[in-house]
């Protein structure tokens, strides 16, 4: 099964080709934009998978995001709404990016393949966003089973998720759930030190 994964509208947007379970090939769009953490759809990233696993137009099988962005959009608004007035500026900083492509990220990479001669076979898949966590950890790993244990700021609801990969199968078994989040406290001392937040993390390890 040949299978194109991508992740976009974030930071450091990037694909994945995965032919018969082998990685492929993989990339950040920054290699070829120049453009550091850059988030827009890694169409040059698309393109130099499908070259790289020499796909022929209509052999592509599933096309899949990396998280839910219809789920993310509700926890946003929930958010908000919470907040009330006190979070109207990142309410508005944030709604542009959706209004403009989160909410038709499916149909942006299906526009974006068929300008590269491809198609989306049925439609866009998406997953959980900690599944691709852990997805990403558990299958290039030497190990037939495993636990796997994700964290982040958030996805979706998660911040932090448990389960098991075993086979050809990840199941994740527990959750925690926005706002709390280890990932979203690190990144306010990021922040505090004076440094990019989803860029200078590494700096504080």
């Amino acid at each position: 099964m040949t299978v194109l994964g991508i992740s976009a509208y974030f930071h450091d947007s990037a694909a994945a080709l995965v032919a018969e379970g082998r990685i492929v090939a993989a990339v950040q769009e920054e290699r070829f934009s120049r453009r550091k953490h850059d988030p827009d759809l890694p169409v040059q990233a698309i393109a130099h998978c499908l070259e790289a696993g020499d796909v022929a137009p209509g052999d592509l099988e599933a096309v899949v995001f990396y998280e839910r962005p219809l789920t993310t959009f509700v926890r946003i608004l929930r958010t908000q709404f919470v907040a009330g007035p006190r979070g109207w500026r990142s309410f508005q900083e944030a709604m542009p990016q959706w209004a403009k492509h989160k909410l038709w990220v499916g149909y942006e990479i299906d526009r974006a393949l068929r300008r590269l001669g491809h198609r989306v076979p049925g439609r866009v898949q998406y997953l959980d966003h900690h599944l691709s966590h852990a997805a990403s950890a558990f299958y290039p790993s030497p190990f037939e089973t495993a636990a796997v244990l994700t964290f982040d700021g958030v996805g979706e609801w998660a911040t932090a998720s448990i389960g098991v990969g075993r086979g050809s199968e990840v199941a994740l078994r527990q959750q925690l759930d926005f706002p709390d989040s280890i990932g979203l406290l690190y990144s306010a001392f990021t922040s505090y030190c004076g440094f990019r937040v989803n860029s200078g993390e590494y700096k504080l390890m």
